[in-house]
């Protein structure tokens, strides 16, 4: 398949810039910040996104969606990565939405995602427990009781945990940390009264002014009807689901490293020093030329990745792995020369460049970074 954009997809991408450029800037996220906004985005936004149909993209028709794939998903992202803009697009129509899509019952589908669908309903997905992204050593506790199940535990870096009205949370229902065998995916609703007993949710502010939660149950009580998939064996699901936002992930990188390379370039040709624009200096020109091959390289990688997965999903991890470390290294090396070239002024706080760099810091350890997935490739090879 070709690696390029079909008419229908550069449409969509057409779209979702011309709406994130003008509504959401780079000064939308500091002024969020600055006003310590509690939700950490906007609502009214995220409305406009579902009435662009932006929020249903991986939804089935019958249930109000577009139906359409990750490399749709991925058009999206990479346009929020441009303008660093705060939303709950990644966790709700994209890891949501592929959850309960792939997993969930057919009443599961009908009562949350028309939901989803129509921006009505907020969903955050709840796997990660400590400092790094490692799934298989979830130790949170789902013990049966009655006709359910209590859980018992933690998780942290939830990323819109604090607004969710749905979290999807991974636990152990047998098994011990490390195996893939015994997991399970919960629906738990942490703001219905009936549902919410046990729950602590702290909002936490990233170092991006981004948002994520910790998230504390204690015991629980959820009822049968609340799998999401089966019992034991929700690994599958979880690491397709990942995968797709992996790859979402790593369109929000290329995005923001192709903002970040435009932006310096810019600066190269407006800079004057020693009588001449800086970008005529060789040095810099070099530079800049070997940031722009790695970004074209990194793209060629997420759209193969994000197209592998709306081909077969099982078989896409390989592409995700290198997509994601591919990623994560070129957004790393956008930033660093883009604060480089702007020299002191782009280490100060009134300058964006540095909303970008700690953007890309958050993206990097998001569901895995390069030492992560370059473990899981030499994995897949050992096999």
């Amino acid at each position: 398949m070709a690696l390029v954009l079909t008419e229908e997809q550069s449409m969509l991408r057409d779209s979702a810039r011309g709406l994130i450029s003008d509504k959401a800037p780079v000064s939308h996220l500091r002024q969020l910040r600055d006003s310590k906004d509690t939700t950490g985005f906007s609502r009214e936004l995220w409305k406009t996104f579902a009435e662009m149909g932006f929020a249903g993209l991986l939804v089935p028709e019958e249930f109000g969606g577009s139906a359409l794939g990750a490399v749709e998903a991925g058009i999206v992202m990479e346009e929020i990565g441009r303008t660093l803009m705060p939303s709950p697009f990644l966790s709700t129509a994209v890891l949501a939405a592929s959850a309960l899509s792939r997993g969930g019952s057919a009443a599961q589908k009908a009562e949350y995602l028309p939901q989803l669908s129509a921006g009505s309903l907020l969903a955050a997905l709840a796997v990660d427990e400590g400092a790094k992204h490692r799934p298989l050593q979830t130790s949170l506790q789902a013990v049966r009781s009655g006709n359910g199940f209590r859980l018992n535990g933690a998780k942290s870096f939830v990323v819109d945990g604090h607004t969710a009205d749905l979290l999807i949370v991974a636990a152990r229902t047998a098994g011990g940390a490390g195996e893939s065998a015994g997991l399970t995916l919960f629906l738990v609703a942490p703001k219905e009264k009936d549902k919410s007993k046990g729950i602590d949710i702290e909002r936490t502010a990233m170092v991006d002014a981004h948002n994520a939660a910790r998230i504390t149950f204690d015991n629980v009580e959820v009822d049968a009807d609340s799998v999401l998939g089966e019992v034991d064996q929700g690994f599958a699901l979880l690491e397709a689901v990942l995968n797709i936002g992996r790859g979402a992930v790593a369109s929000e990188m290329l995005g923001l490293s192709e903002e970040v390379f435009g932006r310096t370039v810019a600066y190269l040709k407006e800079r004057k020093q020693f009588g001449k624009a800086i970008g005529e200096f060789q040095a810099l020109q070099h530079r800049a030329a070997q940031l722009y091959i790695e970004i074209e390289i990194t793209r060629a990688a997420v759209l193969k990745a994000q197209q592998a997965l709306d081909g077969d999903a099982a078989k896409a991890a390989a592409a995700v792995a290198v997509a994601k470390a591919r990623a994560g290294a070129t957004a790393t090396r956008a930033v660093q020369e883009g604060v480089q070239m702007h020299g002191g002024m782009g280490m100060t706080d009134q300058f964006d460049i540095g909303f970008f760099m700690k953007r890309a810091r958050v993206c990097e350890e998001l569901f895995g970074d390069a030492n992560y997935h370059a473990d899981q490739l030499a994995r897949m090879r050992n096999y």
